[in-house]
Formats: C-alpha cells, sequence, structure tokens
C-alpha cells in the first residue's frame, strides 16, 4: 500500500502513520513520545518510527542559520516523503515543517512534505475525528497555549476539546491563555529579562486556577516554565497533552 499522500487525503483505517519526535522530546522528555505511541495502539492506529529522523532545522533557521536549516530540511523531506501522514506531539516543530519549510524552500519537496505533518491534537480531532481518547484523569489541570500551536497551526479548539473528555478531569481556563510564555527557544536566550517576565506572569495566571497540573502540547514551553515554577517551590506540576491521553 503507498503512504505517499496530501493532505487534503481522507484518513482510512490500515493507514500508516509516521512519527516526527522533536530533539527536546528525544533527549529530554522521552516519556512523551511514548504517551503517542501508546494512545495510537488504543486507537489501532499504524504507528511507524523512522529511526533516521533528526533535527527539523528550526534553531538554525531562527538563529540565522539559513543554508544548515535548508539541509536539515532537505533532510526531512528525504526521510517522511514516503509517509501519507506525519504527528509532532509539538506545535512548535509543527509550525516548523507545515508552516515555514514552504518559506525555506519553496516548491522544495521538504515544503511538500510539510504539508502532511500535523501536530497531535488536530490530527486525532480534524483528521480522526476523535475527541475522546478513553482517557481518565482525575485531576485539576488548565492549558498552556504555544504560541505556534495557536498562531501558526490553529490546534487550540481540538487541544481544549481532548482535554475536555477526558474522564474525570477538572478543566480550568487559564486567565490570558492567549500571552506568550516568554520562551521562544533563542528569545528566551537573547532577552532573558524579557522572557523571564513574560515566564513570571504565566506562572502567576497558571497558579491562580489552582489546578494541579499544567498542560501544553508544547514540551519546550513547559520547560521554561515548569523551571520557574519549581524555582518558586511551587505544586503545580507540568505535563505534557499526550501525557493526559495516555493516562487511564
Amino acid at each position: 500500500m503507498s503512504r505517499a499522500g496530501t493532505a487534503s487525503d481522507a484518513y482510512a483505517p490500515g493507514d500508516t502513520v509516521a512519527l516526527f519526535i522533536p530533539c527536546f522530546i528525544d533527549v529530554l522528555f522521552p516519556s512523551v513520545g511514548k504517551a503517542v505511541v501508546s494512545i495510537f495502539e488504543r486507537l489501532g492506529v499504524n504507528l511507524d518510527y523512522p529511526a533516521e529522523q533528526t533535527c527539523c532545522g528550526q534553531p538554525a533557521l531562527n538563529g540565522g542559520h539559513r543554508k544548515e536549516a535548508l539541509e536539515l530540511a532537505a533532510r526531512f523531506g528525504d526521510i517522511f516523503e514516503e509517509y501519507k501522514w506525519i504527528v509532532v506531539p509539538s506545535g512548535s516543530c509543527g509550525a516548523m515543517t507545515k508552516r515555514f519549510y514552504s518559506t525555506l524552500d519553496p516548491g522544495g519537496k521538504a515544503a511538500a512534505v510539510g504539508t502532511r505533518v500535523f501536530d497531535l491534537a488536530t490530527f486525532l480531532v480534524d483528521v480522526l475525528g476523535t475527541v475522546d481518547v478513553g482517557a481518565r484523569f482525575p485531576h485539576s489541570v488548565t492549558m498552556l497555549d504555544g504560541c505556534h500551536g495557536r498562531r501558526e497551526l490553529g490546534c487550540t479548539a481540538a487541544a481544549r476539546r481532548l482535554l475536555q473528555a477526558v474522564g474525570d478531569i477538572d478543566y480550568r481556563e487559564l486567565p490570558a491563555i492567549e500571552e506568550c510564555c516568554g520562551f521562544g527557544g533563542l528569545f528566551s536566550v537573547k532577552f532573558e529579562a524579557l522572557s523571564t517576565s513574560m515566564g513570571s506572569a504565566k506562572c502567576a495566571n497558571a497558579t491562580a486556577t489552582g489546578a494541579e497540573y499544567l498542560v501544553s502540547g508544547d514540551s519546550s514551553c513547559l520547560m521554561h516554565v515548569g523551571g520557574m515554577l519549581e524555582h518558586r517551590g511551587s505544586n503545580l506540576k507540568t505535563l505534557h497533552l499526550a501525557e493526559v491521553l495516555a493516562s487511564r
């Protein structure tokens, strides 16, 4: 069965989905990747993990290293070319492949393959048509909406629907949910004071909800805010959306 296709195709039972794992999840948060595998197994979706995959090139592009970013984008295109569906548990790297490859290499293979990339929430809700994945999480949660997911991929509504469908969950809306947490990759390095100020506001809003967990589809944002919460001695814990959806 051919796995090549376009983003406009409909998912058919038996279609294989390629799992794209960002570098920081592979190295720092491997439990997120395991959670995605658990969810797909539960839903009966065939999953493949191309072991040759590497960085999508976003840090290089953001740092002004266009040549290196192009090389990594081309590598991504070669590795994932055969797949009709590509799912990534990250709005940040999802936006790089789905939105920014087309500006980095207009008309190239990477741009074409990038159109087949979906963040986890959008794939579950909009492609599979699944909102209730059979999860149970008897805790209070609030949601950190990453900027790439919200502004580039528009996956906010899908992520919220998935969370609210989890059994026994207590969902609490985060005040000023549309505001950036201040991470932004290199932004947090170049503008440390501003990044910290924005992160402090996010910590205050999350704490004000009284929730036990701060959940997001972006581990990078959680790494930033989670570190600040821990530094402040907060009891508010962080979890990726996939880890909540994998709970039973």
